[in-house]
């Protein structure tokens, strides 16, 4: 912040102590250029003024002969860094109002989770690949229903804003379909019209392309059950005893938005889970991460072994080690959601809402 004034300084001090010369003195204009890309307008003219002055003084002591153009110099240099400084304040404004805005989409479309539905426990995780956008292709979403607690994480094929769109269609519809239809088969039909109904309102050459794939849970009060579909996601991870099982579905189930085309139905499975037991789901985000040598980031391996974990802390976990893992390379939307049944931790850890990472 003081670096523009700093530099003045130095460049001053230099000019006083060197042999005239060196006109060190001609170096003066970088200050006020400095200044514009961090101060104000006001901030940037006075600092040139001040390198002005700064100069004729200079001029007086030293009878520089070329002190006359660094003068000049440095007038043209202040006036330009000033509109400069006027450019960069009128963009940040601009850029501030677009990230409110999306702010705004992204309560919307990932709108905080509740933290705990009596005996079950959810905690998230999201990170958006395109920082500017703060939101992206993947998507979940969690609510307590008459049929038990509904859980839906998936990820719109693409990422950034041009799937935004897509994610908000199906978590709005899952919002609302999931107290009405009875099981998770008529549920994911729900799902997959809706995505239909919108690549129908898309203009693109591609959006009859498009489609998502997701993982539709329930959990029902009480039992140890937990109802899993599977739509072409992947699978997610059992965490049970410091073991970690891959759920993957016995019969595969589309896509949404590809039922139609695959001429394929939507399967139910049922799993067991336990007081203690956890279960995580995750997008292709995280399990597609990759580090330097080009080999993909174990979850389960990873997962294993963490029984002690808290679950806020398991999901932060998680988040340091991609980024480790990748060498802060993630090129992918990541969400990664974790549901326990029985589990108690600390209520310093029971804020609701995604841990988010921009």
């Amino acid at each position: 912040m003081w670096s523009p004034l700093l530099l003045t300084l130095v460049i001053g001090g230099l000019a006083v102590s060197t042999p005239r010369d060196f006109s060190v003195s001609r170096l003066l204009p970088a200050a006020p250029a400095l200044a514009a890309s961090m101060w104000s307008v006001g901030g940037t003219v006075a600092l040139g003024v001040v390198t002005l002055c700064v100069e004729i003084g200079l001029q007086v002591a030293y009878d520089e002969r070329a002190a006359a153009f660094t003068a000049g110099a440095l007038a043209a240099v202040t006036a330009a860094a000033a509109y400069a400084a006027h450019v960069r304040i009128q963009r940040e404004r601009t850029l501030s109002r677009v990230r409110s805005v999306a702010d705004a989409a992204q309560a919307v479309v990932l709108r905080p989770v509740p933290h705990r539905f009596g005996d079950i426990g959810i905690e998230t995780l999201y990170l958006a690949a395109a920082e500017e956008a703060r939101i992206g292709g993947d998507f979940f979403e969690a609510v307590d229903t008459p049929h038990g607690v509904r859980v839906l994480i998936g990820d719109v094929r693409g990422k950034g804003l041009s799937a935004v769109g897509v994610a908000s269609a199906v978590t709005n519809c899952f919002r609302e379909a999931a107290y009405d239809e009875a099981d998770l088969a008529r549920l994911a039909r729900r799902l997959d019209t809706s995505m239909v109904r919108y690549s129908r309102t898309l203009t693109t050459p591609d959006a009859g392309e498009g489609f998502a794939t997701a993982v539709l849970a329930q959990l029902r009060h009480g039992s140890d059950l937990v109802e899993l579909l599977n739509c072409g996601h992947p699978p997610p991870l059992l965490l049970h005893r410091g073991g970690a099982r891959s759920l993957v579905p016995a019969a595969a189930s589309p896509p949404l938005n590809m039922a139609a085309l695959m001429g394929a139905d939507y399967l139910v499975e049922t799993v067991r889970i336990g007081p203690g037991d956890r279960l995580l789901l995750y997008t292709d985000g995280v399990s597609e991460t990759r580090d330097l040598t080009g080999a993909f980031f174990r979850v389960g391996d990873w997962a294993a072994g963490k029984e002690g974990v808290s679950d806020p802390r398991l999901l932060a976990m998680l988040h340091e080690q991609l980024l480790a893992f990748s060498h802060g390379g993630l090129d992918d939307d990541i969400a990664a959601l974790l549901v326990s049944r029985g589990r108690e931790y600390p209520e310093a850890e029971g804020a609701s809402g995604a841990t988010e990472v921009h």
